[in-house]
């Protein structure tokens, strides 16, 4: 198996080579020249699996010039007792029959950047070892909030790389930033700076896509690669929970082997669902992908009408890890719908970038409505939702879970389709206590309390346990303090790499 770039097909490059590079020279995403078939009968034994047999048989598929040795060790490195609190690592809790949530947020930073961040370090050691490359990595990544500070926990220390993590300094809840700047880890760079996720991101972009650098890096024998989603290294581990997810629901006595599922994902940088995505076209019997958006609905729209546009106000709310414009891993989703049609995949990402929006064909767009369905919840209604499945059900649902929750009751009314549904939980209550205890305490709750004082009064309103990553977390030292204007951070990337 080879991968190719979405915006073109001459460079053919191994897993192990588009791990190392995260993302193409060309601006583009790597992606598989074939998606692999998954075999249904294999379905019928992933139930009896553990998450860590299931992760490796999913992930071999698309890695073939690994040993499946090599996989089991990766894999037990990244999901075990030391890195997540439950054994089941990614447990499906069924709240009513149809209706269940998979829960991706019990390791060490309590969100679902883990799930796929434990193993990337483990996957880009044996590439590196599998190109025979000696250089030093070094590991740049803009973050909403959560891929920073699981970025930071999966690379730190590790042998011959640094990792630079830049984050809107206003744009991320006190619990995010004081994870992120507290970071130990002599190879750690954490970075503040001006704008918005999408600014951080195009910076990102732009230091990957500039020769001159890449030439002086090599000639300190440096090479760049990503953390986020944009690397295929990244994403991959996410597409072996929706195949876990799927088993779960076949335990939980939901669905029989080959009958359909649905999945609700809360949507920012498109990458989660994007795995789904990916899970559905190897073979797992999905019926749809529910995309859920909060009051930044670019994706909302873009499902609704076939246009996609970046010209909107940019709104902060209460779930800051989907306040994101420019959804990334859309790209990958064009290029396979399109059927590896890169020149159109380019052509849309240069009017996006040039225009600022771009338009799908009307075929493209209704072959992406066979598959996916999208909707956006607005503030009141998330926290509203909170509210209500607290005091009905007795769980807890961070406010991007909420999202889900919502577009889920939405759908299911509008469209009447009651297959069973799982909704994917991409963070702990408690790293958004203040939206959360805001929402079944009432505001007055908040008065005079700092985000931390707030995760005390949430656990022992609830009787819900702080998860140990965010145990005294304000009484940690402050170790990252660097803040730049996001015209600096090439600058500031220079600063750390090459003098």
């Amino acid at each position: 198996m080879k991968y190719v770039s979405t915006r073109n097909h001459e460079d053919k490059l191994t897993a192990a080579e588009v791990i190392i590079k995260g993302i193409a020279p060309d601006g583009g995403l790597y992606v598989p020249e074939i998606t692999p078939q998954f075999d249904l009968t294999m379905m019928g034994i992933l139930p009896s699996c553990t998450f860590q047999e299931r992760v490796a048989v999913i992930i071999e598929q698309f890695l073939p010039e690994f040993s499946e040795k090599e996989i089991d060790k990766a894999v037990a490195a990244a999901y075990n007792q030391k890195n997540f609190s439950v054994k089941e690592i990614a447990p499906v809790v069924l709240l009513e029959d149809g209706t269940a949530v998979l829960e991706l947020w019990h390791g060490p930073t309590a969100a679902f950047k883990d799930m796929a961040l434990q193993l990337l370090p483990q996957l880009l050691k044996l590439s590196m070892k599998k190109t025979k490359d000696k250089s030093k990595i070094a590991i740049l990544t803009a973050t909403s909030g959560d891929t920073g500070k699981a970025a930071l926990e999966g690379f730190k220390d590790v042998p011959g790389t640094k990792i630079i993590v830049f984050y809107p300094f206003d744009g991320v809840s006190a619990v995010q930033k004081q994870q992120m700047v507290t970071t130990e880890g002599k190879n750690t760079y954490v970075i503040g700076c001006s704008g918005n996720f999408d600014d951080a991101q195009t910076g990102v972009k732009n230091i990957f896509a500039d020769k001159e650098l890449a030439q002086e890096l090599l000639a300190k024998n440096i090479k760049l690669s990503s953390a986020n989603s944009i690397n295929w290294g990244r994403l991959l581990p996410q597409i072996a929970y929706y195949f876990s997810a799927y088993a779960e629901m076949q335990n939980h006595k939901q669905i029989g082997l080959s009958e359909k599922l649905n999945f609700v994902v809360p949507s920012g940088n498109f990458g989660n669902i994007l795995a789904g995505y990916y899970a559905k076209a190897m073979g797992l019997p999905i019926n749809k992908l529910i995309c859920a958006s909060n009051s930044n609905n670019v994706l909302a729209e873009f499902f609704t009408t076939g246009k996609y546009n970046r010209k909107r106000n940019f709104m902060k709310t209460v779930s800051p890890s989907m306040d994101i414009i420019v959804s990334s891993n859309l790209e990958r989703l064009l290029y396979l719908v399109s059927n590896g049609d890169s020149e159109r995949v380019s052509s849309w990402m240069n009017q996006l970038a040039t225009n600022g929006e771009y338009c799908i064909d009307s075929k493209t767009a209704a072959d992406i409505k066979e598959v996916f369905w999208a909707d956006w919840i607005n503030e009141e209604d998330t926290l509203r939702t909170i509210n209500k499945v607290y005091f009905e059900r007795g769980y807890l649902l961070d406010p991007h879970t909420a999202v889900a929750w919502r577009s889920l009751e939405r759908y299911r009314k509008q469209t009447g389709d009651v297959t069973p549904s799982v909704i994917v939980s991409t963070a702990s209550p408690f790293k958004f206590s203040a939206a959360v205890l805001g929402a079944i305490g009432g505001m007055d709750v908040l008065h005079d309390k700092d985000e931390f004082q707030m995760l005390d009064i949430l656990a022992k309103g609830t009787g819900w346990p702080i998860p140990q990553p965010l145990q005294g977390l304000d009484k940690r030292p402050v170790l990252h303090g660097s803040y730049c204007a996001r015209e600096e951070m090439k600058e500031i990337v220079n600063a750390i790499l090459l003098d």
